[in-house]
């Protein structure tokens, strides 16, 4: 399996000049929660382009056109996602325990959907959503098994 590797540049205030490189090897284990978190994005950026009523109930709410929470939820989405990512790759410790409790929970999507299919809820995208429980819960069993063997962030 090939390795993904991070760049990133430091500069130390009163440090000798010139930046310091540092290299970061991202494992199995943060490659998976990186692959979802960006599938996750690419998912909603997708929807809100293709199918912006998806979201448009939810959005209504907010103050001013509708055009404009469409933006904030672009930005504010890419923002969040782009900090949990930047933790993943710095492997916060809370973090790591954030999202495998989240990922944990998203095995709750999966009754929600079979609800749905039976007729006793609103139909909407039942299938992607017990897909994504699913994903989540075998992403969770992942990370709990590199956790397991090598540690927080370990690989599994």
């Amino acid at each position: 399996m090939p390795r993904l590797i991070c760049h990133a540049i430091f500069v130390t205030p009163g440090a000798p000049a010139g930046p310091v490189v540092s290299r970061t090897v991202i494992n199995r284990t943060q490659g998976l929660v990186l692959s979802f978190f960006l599938l996750t994005w690419a998912a909603s950026i997708t929807i809100v382009v293709v199918a912006p009523h998806v979201y448009d109930q939810a959005l209504m709410r907010a103050p001013g056109s509708l055009g404009a929470a469409q933006a904030m939820f672009v930005v504010a989405l890419s923002a969040l996602l782009g900090v949990a990512s930047a933790g993943v790759v710095r492997r916060w410790r809370w973090l790591f325990w954030l999202v495998l409790a989240v990922f944990f929970l998203g095995l709750l999507r999966v009754p929600v959907a079979v609800l749905r299919l039976s007729g006793q809820l609103a139909a909407g995208s039942l299938a992607l959503q017990g897909a994504v429980g699913v994903i989540q819960f075998t992403i969770a069993l992942a990370m709990l098994t590199g956790c397991r063997r090598s540690g927080i962030w370990g690989t599994f």
